[in-house]
């Protein structure tokens, strides 16, 4: 299995069962930036208890390891569950939608991609996934955060609003790392 067909199941279980979602972390990143290697598919989704059995059945045993009771304890505790593919090692990280005015933000402003051909898919916008690369890089996360987010801005720069970054930097308490990468930038040779 590819990591395109793996989106692509994804996209079609969370459509057909009517899923809000959205793709982020680093397939967002290299949509609106500069690929990069990553096994990973982050999806953050509206999922309910209601939904638990039937994204399993899109999910079969042995082709993919998934537990539904995961999948309810996610959304009780409103973390991730994981689903992996173990023949080629691929997974896909579903984390639960937060009740938090920041993820109410960034589910209204979805963008439609087409990251395979014949498929459409909710991503995250270019400046949500700045403002999270910053708050998981204020979290001690790692450089790969600050590499994406100056990949974006390389790429995107010019169609981004910088003023809804700004808002949520300082909503965040992020605005330090914000000043930071932006002087970064205009240091870069």
């Amino acid at each position: 299995m590819e990591q395109s067909d793996l989106i692509q199941l994804i996209v079609k279980c969370f459509e057909s069962l009517k899923i809000p979602y959205f793709i982020t972390g680093s397939i967002a990143s290299m949509a609106y930036g500069e690929p990069r290697l990553t096994n990973d598919i982050d999806v953050i989704a509206n999922i309910t208890l209601n939904h638990a059995t039937e994204i399993k059945k899109w999910f079969p045993e042995p082709d993919f390891y998934l537990s539904e009771d995961d999948i309810k304890d996610a959304i009780k505790h409103r973390r991730q569950f994981n689903i992996i593919h173990p023949s080629s090692g691929l997974k896909i990280d579903v984390i639960i939608k937060e009740n938090t005015p920041f993820d109410a933000s960034r589910f209204k402003r979805i963008v439609k991609l087409q990251p395979i051909k014949d498929i459409t898919a909710s991503f995250s916008s270019p400046e949500d996934i700045i403002i999270k690369k910053m708050d998981f890089y204020n979290q001690g996360g790692s450089e790969k955060h600050l590499r994406d987010i100056a990949s974006i801005l390389k790429i995107s720069g010019d169609s981004l609003d910088l003023k809804y970054i700004g808002v949520w930097t300082d909503n965040l308490k992020l605005r330090d790392i914000w000043e930071t990468v932006l002087k970064r930038l205009k240091h870069k040779p």
